[in-house]
C-alpha cells in the first residue's frame, strides 16, 4: 500500500503539511495517493540516520553487502506485479517497457552483488620492496550518497537504479530524492530495499526515500556537510545548478550528473547506398523509442549531400509518418518539448522532412525530423540544442571538410555512431571518427544509440555538456568507482590491515604487487 510518507531509514514520516499527486499521463488526470513533502528536519534526519549508518556498514563484508543487493532484488521481485502496475501509471510507459526495465533493474542489482563476491574491484596494490617502505593502497568508500530519481526511467536510474545500488555496493549509505512524477513507485521500491536491509542485518539508514516536488529538498540535501557524493540523471539546467551548490560548501564534494546529449550519428557513404532502406527503418524506430525519451535518443543525423542521403531522408520521413505518436511522461515534459522543438523550429534555414499529422491525444509526442545544411549548422547553435522527444536534425554536409568542420564544433555527448558497409572507407574517415571519438563516452558501429548493456565495459558517460565527470560511468559495474576513494596503508602492521591487503589473499582477488597483477599471497 501507497502511504505517501518519507522513508528516514526504516521509519515512514510525514511532518510536513506540503503535499502533491503524481499525474497518469495516458488517462490525463492526477493519480489518488497523497505524497507528504519532506521538511528540513526530515532531511537532517535521514542523513544523519546515513552518517551513523556508515560507520556500521562500511565494516561490512563484500559477502554481507551482496547478499543485501541480492535480497532487494528478491524483494522487489516479490511485490513485482504491484511494481509495475504503478510503474505504467505514472509514467505512461507500455507493460513491455514496464518489464524490460524491471529486470533490468534486478539485474544490476545482482551483477553489483557479482562483482563484490569477486572482489578485485577494490583495486589492491602492494609495493614493498626490499629496501623500501611497505605501502599498501585499496578503494574505501567516501560516505553518504545522494541520488536523484530520474523522470524517464522509474525503476533503472531512479530508486533502486544504477545509482543507488553502485553506491550500496561502495560501502556507502544512500539518500535518495524521489522524482516527483512516479514517487508510488519511489515508496513501493523503497519499501522492498528497507525489507532486504532487515532481512540482512543492515544498520537502520542505510537506505532513505525522500518526496520532493520542488526543488528545496534537492538543495538541503546538496547541502548537507554529511552528503558526501551526489548521483544524477536529468537536465542541464538542473545538473549544472547541483553542481555549483556542491562546489559552493564549505567541503566541495563531487556531482556525478548526467544531463544531457544529442547522440550524433555519422552516416558514411556506403552505408546509405546498400542499405538506406534498412537504415531509414532503424532510425525511425530509435528516434520514437520511449517517445524519444531515451537520454541516447539519435538527436543528429550527419551525412554528405548526395542522392543517396536524400533517398535515406525520404524514407525516414516516411517510416516515422507511419508509427502512431505515444505519450510522454507528463505534461510538463510534453510542454517542454513542443517548447524546445519550436525554438528549433522558429530558426531559419532548414526543411521540415515529416512529422505526424494526425490527430494526437493530451501529452502525446508527435515525432518529427528536419533537415539543414552544414553551413547552417555551422552558423547557428540553435540546431544543436537538445530537444527531450521524438525530434531529429539531418545535417547535410558538402563534403568531407565540411563534416568534420560540424564534429569540431559539437559539444560532448553520451554516444557516436558510425554507419558504414566499405571497410577501405573507414579509412579515408579516420580522422573524422577519431573527432567523433572525441566527443563521446561510447562509439558505436552500425546499430542505434538506444539501449544501454549493464556490463563491466559500458561506459555511460561522456564529455561536458553530456555529464559532468567524463572519467566516469553511471552505467555497468565501474560506476562504482564513482563513490570510492584510495587510502594507501605506510608500513601498517598486519592484523591491522583491511583484508584485501593482508600477505594472506584469503579472498583470492586479483591485486598488483610490486607491479605484477597475481591471486597468490605474499
Amino acid at each position: 500500500m501507497i502511504t505517501g510518507k518519507n522513508y528516514i531509514g526504516e521509519e515512514l514520516s510525514s511532518k510536513g503539511e506540503v503535499t502533491f499527486k503524481t499525474f497518469d499521463p495516458k488517462e490525463n488526470k492526477e493519480t489518488a495517493a497523497i505524497f507528504y513533502e519532506a521538511t528540513p528536519d526530515e532531511v537532517d534526519a535521514a542523513v544523519e540516520k546515513a552518517a551513523a549508518a556508515f560507520k556500521v556498514y562500511k565494516q561490512k563484508s563484500d559477502a554481507d553487502k551482496a547478499e543485501f543487493l541480492e535480497a532487494i532484488a528478491e524483494e522487489l521481485e516479490a511485490n513485482a506485479e504491484a511494481l509495475k502496475q504503478i510503474y505504467r501509471v505514472e509514467s505512461g510507459l507500455p507493460e513491455g517497457r514496464s518489464n524490460g526495465e524491471f529486470a533490468r533493474t534486478a539485474g544490476q542489482l545482482r551483477a553489483f552483488a557479482e562483482m563484490l563476491k569477486e572482489g578485485s574491484w577494490v583495486e589492491a596494490i602492494i609495493s614493498n620492496p626490499e629496501g623500501k617502505p611497505d605501502i599498501r593502497r585499496m578503494q574505501v568508500p567516501f560516505g553518504p550518497v545522494a541520488v536523484f530519481g530520474a523522470s524517464n526511467f522509474p525503476f533503472a536510474f531512479s530508486t533502486a537504479g544504477g545509482d543507488t545500488a553502485s553506491a550500496l555496493a561502495s560501502g556507502s549509505p544512500v539518500v535518495v530524492k524521489s522524482h516527483p512524477l512516479h514517487a508510488g513507485t519511489g515508496e513501493l521500491v523503497s519499501e522492498a530495499i528497507i525489507k532486504a536491509a532487515k532481512r540482512t542485518g543492515m544498520p537502520d539508514g542505510v537506505f532513505s526515500n525522500l518526496n520532493s516536488k520542488g526543488i528545496e529538498v534537492g538543495e538541503w540535501l546538496v547541502k548537507h556537510p554529511k552528503i558526501k557524493a551526489v548521483g544524477f540523471t536529468g537536465s542541464y539546467k538542473a545538473g549544472t545548478a547541483l553542481c555549483k551548490l556542491a562546489a559552493d560548501r564549505a567541503e566541495p564534494i563531487p556531482v556525478y550528473a548526467e544531463m544531457g546529449s544529442i547522440n550524433p550519428v555519422l552516416a558514411l557513404p556506403s552505408a546509405l547506398e546498400e542499405k538506406a532502406d534498412f537504415w531509414a527503418e532503424q532510425y525511425a524506430g530509435s528516434i520514437t523509442a520511449g517517445c524519444g525519451q531515451f537520454c541516447t535518443n539519435p538527436g543528429l543525423i550527419l551525412g554528405i549531400e548526395s542522392t543517396d542521403l536524400n533517398n535515406f531522408v525520404e524514407k525516414l520521413g516516411k517510416n516515422l509518418s507511419n508509427l502512431a505518436p505515444s505519450v510522454m511522461l507528463s505534461p510538463g515534459i510534453q510542454h517542454q518539448y513542443e517548447a524546445s522543438k519550436t525554438e528549433v523550429l522558429e530558426q531559419e534555414g532548414y526543411s521540415e522532412v515529416s512529422k505526424y499529422n494526425g490527430d494526437l491525444q493530451p501529452n502525446f509526442g508527435r515525432q518529427q525530423v528536419i533537415t539543414v545544411s552544414g553551413a547552417n549548422f555551422l552558423q547557428n547553435k540553435n540546431f544543436h540544442k537538445e530537444v527531450f522527444g521524438p525530434f531529429s536534425v539531418v545535417v547535410k554536409c558538402k563534403d568531407k571538410t565540411e563534416l568534420g568542420e560540424v564534429l569540431e564544433q559539437l559539444e560532448g555527448q553520451l554516444t557516436g555512431t558510425v554507419l558504414n558497409s566499405e571497410e577501405k572507407e573507414l579509412s579515408e574517415f579516420a580522422t573524422i571518427i577519431d573527432t567523433l571519438t572525441d566527443t563521446v563516452g561510447r562509439i558505436i558501429y552500425n546499430s542505434v544509440p538506444t539501449g544501454v548493456e549493464v556490463c563491466a565495459a559500458m561506459t555511460h558517460g561522456g564529455p561536458f555538456p553530456a555529464t559532468s565527470n567524463a572519467k566516469f560511468t553511471s552505467v555497468g559495474l565501474t560506476a562504482v568507482q564513482r563513490w570510492v576513494r584510495p587510502v594507501s596503508f605506510q608500513d601498517w602492521p598486519q592484523a591491522l590491515l583491511p583484508q584485501a591487503l593482508k600477505d594472506e589473499n584469503s579472498l583470492g582477488i586479483l591485486r598488483n604487487i610490486n607491479n605484477k597483477y597475481t591471486t597468490d599471497s605474499l
